[in-house]
């Protein structure tokens, strides 16, 4: 089956006896047991599955190309299950461009645990050259975030399997519409389900899916089924409910997204626009290559005080997180805090699916 299609029909797992088209929500914590002890409904306890969570874990698999699915109560959590299941004392190679939050937990949280190198995965050179005999994993992130870089997934994928390394990626900014690493090579994907695929900004979560159930992936699944970190019935129901629109709402979000990168891209009162889609941008044949779409995320960098821009906007939200039904506009680097290094002067934009005369028209007057 064809994405949309998928988007539509694989999270319909429940049929209940009243014959809902739409998967109801399952409130119950607990379950049937039957006379010899197993549970006939296939769930025994609402922490290790639910019939909303299974429905969500199938549905994005399928989308992704992978065999399983894990979701989390957020993004962050599903990256640290991934950490958490390395061997203490690993070694990961993760991008320079890298999500804040993923950063921090590295530096923070499994420091004296993990040993953790920051280099530019645009090139593939340096990473031959920070493997070591712990390294575990190679991280990527693309398109990056807030610079949208994008990393040759083929190419880093011979690497890691050329070193038995793990592969994993995380793909927030594509969507599984416009990217599947899994077919380009990787082991895992990671998604913040918060940003497109709930769609809607009013549910929190996320999603690890793997191409293949080995050894690492029982360890995640494990730390998800014991630590307890799910999202719940009805933060699954919400999440598949947006998935149904999932490739539709891709399509406007990139359509609009394109539009805004090309009127920025001339404007004189930007210095540079970082978006996948333009000819202009350092990874665009390999964006070209690897994504059917650029999807709906670009960063640009101001002429003059970024904070007053978007102090001005109107149709905007000047708000952070990303992938919802509205545009949102942030100063980065004030939200990353003070040993950032995203450049001062830069913009980040999610694009939404307002009419695109409206989005430009409230830009251009913020840049006015």
């Amino acid at each position: 089956m064809q994405t949309e299609t998928i988007a539509i029909h694989a999270g319909n797992l429940t049929h209940s006896t009243t014959g809902d088209v739409t998967p109801p929500i399952s409130l119950s914590t607990t379950f049937f047991r039957d006379e010899n002890g197993g549970y006939p409904g296939g769930h025994m306890y609402s922490r290790v599955s639910n019939p909303n969570r299974s429905a969500l874990e199938k549905v994005m698999a399928d989308l992704e190309k992978g065999t399983d699915a894990c979701a989390f109560s957020s993004g962050n959590t599903a990256g640290m299950t991934v950490f958490q299941a390395l061997p203490p004392g690993s070694h990961i190679i993760a991008p320079d461009d890298m999500y804040w939050g993923f950063k921090k937990q590295l530096q923070s949280i499994f420091e004296g645990i993990l040993t953790i190198d920051f280099i530019d995965l645009t090139q593939p050179d340096l990473i031959e050259e920070h493997i070591k005999s712990n390294t575990a994993m190679i991280w990527v992130e693309t398109p990056s975030n807030p610079l949208l870089k994008i990393t040759d997934l083929t190419v880093v994928s011979a690497i890691a399997k050329k070193h038995k390394l793990t592969l994993a990626c995380d793909s927030t900014f594509a969507s599984p519409c416009f990217q599947n690493p899994i077919l380009l090579g990787a082991d895992i994907v990671m998604h913040s389900s918060t940003k497109y695929i709930g769609g809607h900004s009013d549910v929190l979560g996320g999603i690890l899916v793997t191409a293949v159930q080995d050894e690492l992936w029982s360890r995640i699944r494990n730390i998800q089924q014991i630590g307890g970190a799910v999202p719940s019935p009805f933060d699954c129901f919400l999440l598949l409910r947006s998935i149904k629109t999932l490739p539709y709402r891709m399509k406007g979000h990139a359509e609009n997204a394109m539009a805004l990168a090309k009127y920025l891209s001339v404007h004189p009162k930007i210095e540079a626009v970082y978006y996948p889609g333009l000819p202009s941008h350092a990874q665009h044949e390999i964006a070209t290559k690897q994504m059917s779409g650029f999807a709906g995320m670009l960063s640009i960098l101001v002429k003059g005080d970024a904070r007053k821009v978007v102090n001005q906007v109107r149709l905007f939200a000047q708000a952070t997180s990303l992938g919802g039904v509205e545009s949102l506009i942030e100063h980065r680097a004030s939200v990353e805090g003070p040993d950032t290094k995203t450049p001062q002067n830069l913009i980040r934009i999610s694009v939404g699916l307002e009419h695109i005369d409206d989005i430009i028209a409230d830009i251009e007057q913020a840049l006015g």
